[in-house]
């Protein structure tokens, strides 16, 4: 397994480099945000581990500019910042998972493993369908009406997760455990938003509208007649 290694505390990234080592991954380092980004557009790495206070540039903005370029390399963000808006927002920039300082190393490590299992998991020939529309999950493609329509990764994981559970209610709890991994809080939105976006783009130009609201509860996918 490659691991790209991005931090700008020498001690730290050096030690971190040989705890993987010694667990048989291949490491490489980056002592920068800009120095992480052109490494991680050169080569290809199983999954990068980033913090997020850098020089140049800090870790939400690296994952902003790598899925920008469609680079879908898994990104596990480390942070002193604790707070739950701060691992929102680093969800929120693209990142797969967000580890706070400190930790145990063997968490890290296990995170890593995830990651990686979970980037397999994608390379098989699973469609999922539902009424009109379509999610391709070799390709992380998405139609309806036989349309294209571009996705950002967590609209993707959004929609996957409405396709994998059809027609039954998903609480705002729920989506945000399942699609943040982040405890719900009554007094953020982002929730409401990204339902937003996903709409704008599957729902605004069709008759049929598939992602209904229901009230004080959650979302529903569900083709009821309109």
């Amino acid at each position: 397994m490659k691991i790209l290694l991005i931090d700008d505390e020498i001690k730290i990234i050096q030690s971190l480099k040989q705890g993987l080592e010694e667990n048989g991954m291949e490491v490489e380092l980056a002592y920068d945000g800009e120095t992480g980004k052109k490494l991680a557009e050169k080569n290809d790495y199983n999954v990068i581990v980033s913090d997020v206070i850098m020089p140049k540039l800090n870790g939400y903005e690296l994952v902003k500019a790598l899925r920008y370029k469609g680079n879908e390399t898994p990104v596990l963000l480390l942070s002193a910042l604790d707070a739950i808006d701060e691992k929102v927002v680093g969800l929120e920039s693209g990142a797969d998972d967000y580890l706070s300082k400190p930790f145990a190393f063997q968490e890290l490590l296990a995170r890593i493993k995830a990651l990686d299992r979970r980037k397999g998991s994608k390379a098989t020939n699973n469609v999922l369908k539902y009424a009109d529309i379509e999610l391709n999950l070799d390709t992380r493609s998405f139609f309806r009406g036989g349309h294209k329509i571009d996705l950002t990764p967590k609209e993707y994981s959004l929609i996957e997760y409405f396709l994998r559970n059809p027609e039954r209610v998903i609480s705002k709890p729920e989506l945000a455990e399942k699609i943040w991994e982040i405890d719900f809080v009554t007094n953020t939105n982002v929730i409401e938003v990204y339902v937003n976006y996903l709409r704008n783009k599957m729902d605004k130009n069709f008759e049929k509208k598939l992602i209904h609201t229901q009230f004080g509860i959650g979302y529903m996918l569900i083709d009821q007649p309109a």
